[in-house]
């Protein structure tokens, strides 16, 4: 693919500062002052002839997981990548791959909810026995190794299931793509996993590869 990249000064350029332009656009939402930065007119004109985002934010496809309304960003800032729950699958690893080696985007974001449907289901199919029919049968196998690795540890509570599948996915992200993997030995990347809170809107840090120690 060709890159479609283009010169933004404002944009972060290192792990360590995307990290802190989304932990202060979180804030922000947080506390219900979200600034809606980059959504104007000018802005859709400046981007339109190609992108530099400052982050991939790989999350669940939950409604209530909006990506850019969490870390209050705008056109051009986040390539986001969404499964239900965060599976990872070729498309997924190419996505991702294409936005770290062609668009120099310097963090990766996996982003995890509480009470995620698709990690309940797979709890629930721990419990039974019973596979849905169809392709969610591919998302709960997949999910299933962190259900089961939390109950091994005694912990039967889906939002742990959700911070362990969140864990997983972020380090699976660098065993399964060599080009994430380099990056990130190279200092270029940073992978993070975040567990993001419906009810207050909070996104907690709970996972990180990379050469520099985000703040939490």
């Amino acid at each position: 693919m060709t890159p479609d990249t283009r010169p933004d000064d404002t944009s972060p350029r290192t792990p360590a500062a995307a990290w802190q332009r989304l932990r202060e656009g979180n804030a922000r939402f947080v506390a219900g002052e979200s600034m809606h930065p980059n959504q104007d007119a000018s802005r859709r004109q400046s981007v339109a002839g190609g992108q530099n985002p400052f982050a991939v934010i790989f999350g669940c496809s939950d409604s209530r997981l909006a990506a850019e309304i969490i870390f209050d960003l705008g056109l051009g800032d986040a390539f986001v990548v969404r499964t239900a729950g965060q599976v990872i699958d070729d498309a997924v690893l190419g996505s991702i791959e294409y936005s770290v080696a062609n668009l120099g985007t310097p963090l990766i974001m996996v982003l995890g909810h509480d009470s995620c449907g698709a990690v309940t289901a797979a709890h629930s199919v721990a419990g039974s026995g019973q596979m849905p029919r169809g392709f969610q049968r591919d998302l709960i196998e997949r999910i299933m190794p962190s259900v089961l690795e939390t109950q091994r540890h005694g912990h039967q509570d889906v939002n742990a299931a959700v911070v362990e599948h969140t864990k997983q996915t972020a380090s699976r992200l660098m065993e399964q793509s060599r080009v994430i993997a380099d990056a990130v030995s190279n200092g270029e990347v940073a992978v993070v996993g975040v567990f993001y809170h419906l009810e207050d809107g909070e996104a907690e840090l709970v996972h990180g590869h990379g050469t520099w120690l985000p703040a939490r």
